[in-house]
């Protein structure tokens, strides 16, 4: 029997390419409801998606001959993984993928707030010319606490170092190996040391408001702030309260907690009091969940994918 794989969003056309040369047949769900797929694709061996549907245990015991789950990206939240692991099917994610796209992105963020780029701008598209007020500050000397060390995080380190900074670098569940101008470091170290403080976690229970009130409180001193990873982790009301009393002088924000699942519809419903402050707020940057979002990495987040599933032996 021919093996299927159901795509229910759009992905590089190089994982098709690839798997329909290894005798795998490609279907697609692009813009059909849950109760059509079921219908007519129950039967499928793998599932390839992004972030349209929430992939719960109710929807993956439809699929009854399901043996993987393919996620173009990095996070794993939107698929139910303890039912994936009681039922032997196998997860691919592809964080490698866009590594390099969200270390760039994150960088541009920080070089953004710390020099007042983004606010400069819109000034002198208003027809003011403020020099003094937007004086920014330079990378070089200082301490950039990073929490979460995995292929993003690693990323963002190493393009840091050649600014002549010390790095940080704080994971839970990892082992982290020092190098020059990177540190193994305790949450604890980068409350009391960190300039700059850069989020790069998944979304979990555990990590589900992460950055609360007496997270951002527990800090020495004053911090930029960079989130890239998912927005739940950040409790907007707490970032807000921050960035009033100076505990946060700046944000940049790739995400944040109110996306809805398919991320285009943000202003749909009326805009909660938090996020009208970090609109309004000149020292904060919000850009729509586009730091592993570039040209090169829609190629690689596929090809990787391709490369671990035509790796693993499914018998």
């Amino acid at each position: 029997m021919t093996k299927k794989v159901l795509f229910l969003d759009s992905v590089h056309p190089i994982l098709s390419e690839r798997l329909t040369e290894s005798l795998i047949d490609c279907v697609y769900a692009l813009d059909k409801d849950i109760d059509f797929i079921y219908d007519k694709y129950s039967d499928v061996f793998g599932i390839v998606l992004r972030s349209r549907f929430f992939l719960d245990a109710e929807v993956l015991s439809r699929f009854k001959n399901l043996r993987f789950v393919a996620r173009a990206g990095s996070g794993l939240e939107n698929i139910d993984q303890d039912y994936c692991r009681k039922n032997n099917i196998i997860l691919f994610n592809s964080p490698e993928g866009n590594s390099n796209a969200v270390a760039e992105h994150a960088l541009g963020l920080l070089l953004s707030i710390m020099n007042n780029i983004n606010n400069a701008h819109t000034e002198i598209k208003q027809g003011l010319w403020i020099r003094e007020a937007n004086r920014g500050e330079e990378l070089k000397g200082k301490t950039i606490g990073i929490i979460g060390y995995g292929h993003n995080g690693k990323a963002f380190a190493n393009k840091l170092h050649s600014f002549g900074v010390t790095v940080l670098a704080y994971d839970k569940y990892a082992t982290v190996f020092e190098k020059q101008g990177i540190q193994s470091s305790s949450l604890q170290e980068i409350f009391e040391r960190a300039d700059i403080v850069s989020l790069h976690l998944p979304l979990t229970d555990e990590t589900h408001y992460y950055a609360d009130e007496s997270f951002f409180n527990c800090f020495n001193k004053p911090i930029y702030f960079i989130n890239i990873s998912r927005g739940k982790i950040v409790d907007t009301s707490a970032l807000v309260e921050a960035l009033k009393s100076g505990k946060v002088k700046a944000a940049g924000l790739d995400v944040i907690e109110y996306e809805a699942l398919s991320f285009e519809n943000l202003f749909a419903n009326t805009t909660p009091p938090p996020l009208t402050f970090l609109l309004n707020s000149p020292n904060v940057i919000i850009t729509p969940h586009i730091a592993g979002w570039t040209h090169e990495s829609n190629f690689l987040l596929s090809n990787v994918l391709a490369d671990k599933i035509l790796s693993f032996s499914f018998d």
